[in-house]
Order: structure tokens, then C-alpha cells, then sequence
């Protein structure tokens, strides 16, 4: 009898040599029953995979770790760090695409006034290295990521080329909705005026103001919040913050006091909405706002950045979105947006309307993926996941982790990073969209340890000077030879490496469409069950079958079948006999299949909590 539960496993079939290439006619299975279960959408014909690092964190060798300990006492990573044999190391782990976080100039309590760089108030500051997403200068850079902090926009610009001749690209944050309360730029190029510098203070909402305000009312620090916790001391924390008239909160806030829990640090942009009014548009004529971010994303664009996450995106209008992306992609057409977007009824609209090229996929897969992974959720929940999305699949990006969630290797996720490996096949293969992970991932960084602001929450901080452990044993020093890993965690690295390879590489991951054997084996396999999960990806050169097993507890043994509509698309003969030989991981083949036997039914053994890549061969 089958059961709730499912377990997934990745079997890709290559299919080499003498195989014919599938025609469109081939893979339009709508005219039998077996259609719906086909995502016939055309791919883009191209992968991208994602390495995202928290640039202060990635290359720092300080292993302190003090709860919010200064940058001489926890120490911080620099551009400089991250050196060509870094690079090579990230390309060869099979990343096309690096996303730097915490590159533009943000709140911070480190003293930079012997650079001309006033201090930052520390009643609105988060941590002691303050959030990357309070930018205080969208012209400037971060100095914490300096060697010599007045070159620290020529060390940014020299690891952009350093990265290109890595043979990668380079992705940066664009923050558009909020700043930080003291925003003020004094890196601008000549002629731009700042935010809120014309402003008209005395009304909560303008057009052409570049904020929002609570007119005669001062801004008040959250009730309960205590910068750098009880122990520690700052020059210029003392419970206040001088604002007059008080800005509107980054989280749509529109109170003098937000919460302790409200983006507090920050203050929300005005793109022409005014959300006091039924949230009345007015974009005629265009908003000041959206001349000043169009300038903005030029002037990084003309450095050479490669492409822009777009944060909190869909509390920015889709039509500055509309507006902006195409005259950005004029400088560049190759540039790429991603938007951070949480709403699956805007995708449609931020994809077609707003021009964006990738969105995140974390209400969706993301959170379904984290819960079967728990053991809450069941595989029975991925189907209708490409199926709602229409058309936006080959948009989605797709991941485990990043800044913002837990690390997989948490307690609060899977407890360990071995637990996640089927998820991690999935993300990664389900679609061509891109695949991103968060540096450390891939050596099973837990994200311990109670940093300061953050606390002890699962994940690594964004907000305070902090050392990673498992990420410095393998950066070992600088060499990045991965030489102080337990053999456990070397292991762990190699998977991702051979499955983020084989991803970028392997065109049916790029260009193939998603046959899902999932429902079929449910009704026709009598021991298929719901943490296993399996599927196919059909390109014109190349095939792949894909299952894993989400069971932690143990393997499982099943018959896996393969519907008699799509044998022609794999180009499986009557005649032929073939072997499935597994290419990720450890050694594991089937001999002696026939057409009969992926009918009727393949068996093989899949242990717990893993999945196979299998290529085909006659």
C-alpha cells in the first residue's frame, strides 16, 4: 500500500553518441495522459549558479569570536582576501556568478573619522558592523572591506577584474527601498543632489520629496532597544537620535517610535506612492526618487558589475521596475536582476511588467523543501509547486540558504548539512533557473554561537565582526586548500562540487523540461513512497533521470517506473540493452536494463537521506 511520505532521489540519464535528438513533436506529450505531467515551458538554454559571500566575513582569519566583539577584536575580511586562487577555488566548485554582500557603504560602529567619515549613531545601528542593507552612500564603499581605506573603491574595482579573469561574474546588492536614517553621501558624482536634500518636510507625502514624514513629531528610539547590548559602550550611544521631522520606518512604518522589531535603522524611500491614501500612484512626472536610483544603477553598471539583487523588490513599484531595468540593460544587455520578492500572486507582474530576469522561489520550494526535510512535510507538495507557478519556473532562483535564512546544518533546520543533501539535488536540478548557495555551505557551516545582534539564531550573522569556522578551515590561512576539514566535511564539499558542476555543465539541466515521475510512480509502483521523489529532465542531447531519499532513518528499496509514453523521448530501444552507472557520489551501477524493465519497473537501493546521478549507456 503506499504511503504519505516521499522520498527524493536524482537519477540523470545521459544519453550519448548514437542517440537522436528529441523533437519538439517528441516531447509534446499533451495529447495523452501522461501530459500533465509534463512542464512544457522552453528553458532559457543557459545555468547560472550562484555563490553568494558575506564579503566582511568571508576572508576573515580571526577566530575570537567575543559577542560583539570590535574589528580589532573579532577582525573582518577584505576585498584583498579574496585572491585569485579563491576565485579559482569558487569557479572550479562550479559557480558561474559571485553575489558580494556588504559591498556599498553602510552603518557601522567602527571609528573611520581619521578617513573623514563621520561616526554613526549608535542607537540606530544594528550590531557592531551594522546591517548591509542600512546604506548610508550608494556611491561609496564599504571601508571595513579595505586594506587602505581612502583606496577602498580601487581595491572593489580590482576585484571586479579579478573576478572576470576568474571567469566569473559579478553580482552586488541594490537596496532600494530604504536607507540609512543618516543617509548622506559625499562620494556622489558632481551635480546630484542628495536624498531628501529638496525635500519638503513640513507634509507627510509629496511626489517629488524623496521621503516620507511624520510632520511635528521627532523620531524615538524603540522602547527597549540597547545598541550593543548592556555591556558595551559607543561614543554616540545614548538612547537618542536627532530627527526632525521624523522619517517614515524601511518597513512601511509611519510613526515617530517603530518597534524594536521594525526596520528601525532605516528609512523608507518614496517612489511616488502614497500609502496614507488608498496608496494613490503618482508617477507624472517621474518621481525624483526614480531619476536618483536610475543614476545609481548606472553608476555601478559602468564599473562592471554584472548584475543587481534587487532587495525587498516588490515594496518598490513595478513600474519603476518597467521603467529603470530596460535603460540599465541598455549599457549592458547581459546585466541580470534579481528581485527578493516573497509574493507568488506578483511574480507574473515583476517578471513581465517589472522586467525582472530571476525571482526568488522561497515561499514556494524553499519553505517545502525545509519542511520535508524536518520531516513535517511529504514530496506529495513539490507537484503542485511547478504546476502553480505558469510559466515563472525557468525565473525562479533556487536555494537552501542564504544570509537572511537559517543554515541547513542548524539545529533549527537539519541539524546536519548530510540531512539536506536531497534537498540540495532538487534545488539544484529541478529547473534551469539559477542555484544559489551561501559560502560555507558546502562544508557544513552551522551558524553557532550567539554573535551580538543576531544572537543565536541559526544563522550567520549580517550584522556584527565574526569569524566562520568551518569556512576558515577550509580557507586554512589563505591557502584555500580546504586542508583543516574533518574528512567528513571534505566529503561534504566534494558533493557540492560534483552536483554544481554537473549542474552548469550539463545542458539537460540548462535547456531540458521536467517530466514529473512523481504521481505516476505513486499509482504504479506499489513501494514508492513519500519521501522519495523523482523526475526527468529531457533536453534535445541529453536526458536525465533524477531520484533521492529524504528518509534519514534508512535506504529505501524501490521500482522505479518510467511511463511507456515517454520511453521514445529518452530514445530507449526494444533491442538494446543499457547500464545506468551513477555519477555523483560513490560507485553504484545497474546492468543489464531492457525497454521492459524501465516499464515495468527498475530497481535499486537508494541509502537515506541521499540521491544518484546515473548516466545511461548502451
Amino acid at each position: 500500500m503506499l504511503t504519505k511520505r516521499t522520498i527524493l532521489f536524482f537519477i540523470p540519464f545521459i544519453f550519448w553518441g548514437c542517440w537522436k535528438k528529441t523533437t519538439d513533436e517528441e516531447l509534446n506529450l499533451s495529447t495523452t495522459a501522461m501530459g500533465q505531467y509534463l512542464l512544457n515551458e522552453y528553458p532559457e538554454g543557459k545555468k547560472i549558479v550562484i555563490y553568494q559571500m558575506m564579503t566582511r566575513l568571508f576572508g576573515n582569519k580571526v577566530k575570537t569570536n567575543k559577542k560583539y566583539g570590535t574589528i580589532e577584536e573579532n577582525g573582518v575580511g577584505k576585498f584583498n582576501d579574496i585572491t585569485d586562487k579563491a576565485l579559482s577555488e569558487i569557479y572550479d566548485l562550479g559557480i558561474t556568478h559571485v553575489w558580494y554582500t556588504g559591498v556599498i557603504e553602510h552603518a557601522v560602529l567602527t571609528d573611520y573619522q581619521d578617513y573623514n567619515i563621520p561616526l554613526d549613531d549608535a542607537d540606530v545601528v544594528k550590531g557592531r558592523a551594522g546591517s548591509p542593507y542600512a546604506i548610508k552612500d550608494y556611491y561609496d564603499i564599504n571601508p571595513d572591506l579595505a586594506e587602505e581605506v581612502d583606496n577602498r573603491m580601487e581595491e572593489f574595482e580590482q576585484l571586479i577584474t579579478r573576478t572576470h579573469d576568474n571567469k566569473l561574474k559579478v553580482l552586488i546588492d541594490f537596496v532600494p527601498n530604504h536607507v540609512a536614517r543618516f543617509y548622506r553621501s559625499d562620494a556622489k558624482p558632481e551635480g546630484i543632489a542628495d536624498f531628501g536634500e529638496n525635500d519638503n518636510t513640513s507634509v507627510a507625502f509629496d511626489s517629488s520629496n524623496n521621503f516620507y514624514y511624520i510632520p511635528e513629531k521627532s523620531f524615538v528610539v524603540p522602547s527597549g532597544y540597547e545598541s550593543l547590548g548592556k555591556e558595551n559602550t559607543f561614543p554616540t550611544k545614548n538612547g537618542k537620535f536627532e530627527e526632525f521631522p521624523a522619517k517614515a520606518t524601511g518597513n512601511d512604518q509611519f510613526t515617530e517610535q517603530p518597534g524594536i522589531n521594525d526596520w528601525f535603522e532605516t528609512v523608507k524611500l518614496n517612489y511616488g506612492v502614497d500609502y496614507l491614501n488608498d496608496k494613490q500612484k503618482h508617477f507624472e512626472p517621474t518621481p525624483d526618487t526614480w531619476i536618483k536610483m536610475k543614476d545609481i544603477l548606472v553608476y555601478w553598471a559602468e564599473k562592471g558589475v554584472d548584475g543587481f539583487r534587487c532587495d525587498m523588490a516588490e515594496m518598490v513599484p513595478v513600474e519603476f521596475w518597467h521603467w529603470v531595468i530596460p535603460q540599465v540593460k541598455d549599457i549592458n544587455s547581459d546585466i541580470i536582476f534579481i528581485a527578493e520578492i516573497y509574493n507568488p500572486d506578483e511574480y507574473e507582474n515583476y517578471v513581465n511588467n517589472g522586467k525582472f530576469d530571476f525571482l526568488y522561489d522561497k515561499v514556494q520550494l524553499y519553505d517545502t523543501l525545509k519542511s520535508i526535510t524536518k520531516g513535517i512535510g511529504s514530496t506529495n507538495d513539490l507537484p503542485p509547486i511547478w504546476r502553480d507557478l505558469k510559466g515563472m519556473n525557468k525565473h525562479m532562483v533556487r536555494f537552501l540558504e542564504n544570509h537572511d535564512e537559517q543554515r541547513v546544518a542548524s539545529k533549527d533546520f537539519a541539524g546536519s548539512p548530510e540531512y539536506a543533501k536531497p534537498a540540495m539535488i532538487i534545488s539544484a536540478t529541478w529547473y534551469s533557473g539559477p542555484v544559489m548557495i551561501y559560502f560555507g555551505q558546502e562544508v557544513g557551516e552551522p551558524g553557532d554561537g550567539t554573535e551580538g545582534f543576531g544572537e543565536d539564531d541559526g544563522r550567520t550573522t549580517i550584522y556584527d565582526y565574526w569569524g566562520v569556522p568551518e569556512h576558515q578551515r577550509w580557507m586554512n590561512d589563505g591557502k584555500f586548500d580546504g586542508a583543516l576539514l574533518s574528512n567528513e566535511k571534505t566529503s561534504l564539499r566534494e558533493f557540492y562540487k560534483d552536483l554544481l558542476v554537473m549542474t552548469r555543465s550539463n545542458s539537460a539541466f540548462s535547456e531540458g523540461r521536467l517530466f514529473d515521475l512523481h504521481p505516476f510512480n505513486q499509482i504504479n509502483s506499489g513501494n514508492y513512497n513519500e519521501k522519495i521523489y523523482a523526475f526527468l529532465r529531457i533536453g534535445k542531447k541529453e536526458k536525465v533521470l533524477v531520484i533521492v531519499n529524504f528518509d534519514k532513518a534508512k535506504g529505501q528499496e524501490i521500482s522505479l517506473v518510467i511511463p511507456e509514453d515517454v520511453i521514445p523521448l529518452l530514445g530507449i530501444k526494444e533491442d538494446k540493452n543499457y547500464i545506468m552507472e551513477n555519477t555523483l557520489g560513490h560507485n553504484y551501477t545497474i546492468k543489464n536494463l531492457t525497454k521492459k524493465d524501465f516499464v515495468e519497473g527498475i530497481n535499486m537501493q537508494i541509502p537515506r537521506h541521499s540521491g544518484y546521478i546515473f548516466r545511461l549507456k548502451n
